[in-house]
């Protein structure tokens, strides 16, 4: 059985278009549970309305990606669910995108996760994620493979990711009973991270099924890369995550955190909303240092 699990804020057109592709694909899962994170657009309602045959669960406030996605995750297993299709709602899979998932995964004994080759929405025919390399002792990892570049052929072979992607991720059962959920502290972002190299330290594998076609219209939720929120979110939970998996001495981890602070300060110079995006890194920078997580506090 596979069960997918889309979570929505204030999502609404791009969530009825997500659950339109899962439920005509011809391998569509055998349930889909949609969370609902506290929406005031009124996404709960069209989503009964148009899909009745939808689970639907409402929480009264904004989970975060990791509480929102936990709630799903533990709703699938409690339907009996084999593999549970993590997807997000700003996303549209194409046919034989969940059927080449699981029959990877029945290839592949050791995998934590199978994730989709990712597409952007627009334009069209570009890669948005082919897999990524990531090494927590780096303050900087760089752009997801095949980023921006053609959809030519390049990545059509089933390769090893050093991460999996929570845009479009299946995740077989035993995983989630030995490795579990999301970490609900980080709230957004790198939350996928995290849960990667956490299941690579109980054995598992992450691997990119290219088969498997989703196409993304790109952190919708969060106002779009290089948004405010986004930096925020990136550059604190990167140093949590980066800073937990991998502890260097004294000079290391101040190298490390310099490092990516001063990418995200980049990103952020270039980004529509400069003084905005500055600031957000810097308050993201501080929490981090501060342990603060969760929701971030304005």
């Amino acid at each position: 059985m596979v069960a997918a699990v889309v979570l929505t804020w204030n999502g609404r057109e791009d969530t009825l278009a997500c659950l339109a592709s899962l439920e005509s694909a011809p391998d569509r899962p055998d349930a889909i549970v949609v969370v609902d994170n506290g929406s005031s657009d009124g996404t709960a309602e069209a989503v009964r309305e148009r899909f009745p045959g939808v689970e639907l669960l409402r929480s009264e406030e904004n989970l975060g990606f990791a509480g929102g996605n936990n709630l799903g995750l533990a709703r699938a297993r409690e339907l009996g669910a084999d593999h549970v299709l993590v997807l997000n709602n700003d996303a549209e899979v194409e046919a034989g995108a969940v059927r080449a998932l699981v029959e990877e995964a029945a290839r592949r004994p050791d995998a934590g996760s199978l994730g989709s080759k990712i597409l952007f929405a627009d334009p069209p025919g570009l890669i948005w994620f082919a897999g990524a390399r990531f090494d927590p002792r780096s303050g900087y990892n760089g752009r997801q493979l095949g980023y921006r570049e053609p959809d030519d052929g390049r990545f059509d072979a089933v390769s090893e990711t050093d991460r999996a992607c929570g845009a479009a991720m299946l995740v077989p059962r035993a995983v989630l009973d030995a490795v579990g959920g999301f970490d609900e502290g980080l709230f957004l972002y790198s939350e996928d991270v995290e849960w990667s190299l956490r299941a690579r330290r109980a054995g598992y594998r992450h691997y990119v099924v290219p088969a498997s076609v989703v196409r993304h219209h790109v952190s919708a939720a969060g106002g779009g890369e290089g948004s405010p929120l986004t930096l925020y979110y990136g550059v604190r939970n990167t140093l949590v995550v980066c800073e937990r998996y991998a502890p260097l001495g004294p000079v290391g981890t101040w190298r490390r955190r310099l490092v990516l602070l001063g990418a995200h300060l980049v990103q952020a110079l270039r980004s529509p909303r400069r003084t905005a995006g500055v600031r957000a890194v810097l308050s993201g920078f501080r929490d981090a240092l501060r342990g603060r997580l969760g929701p971030r506090s304005i």
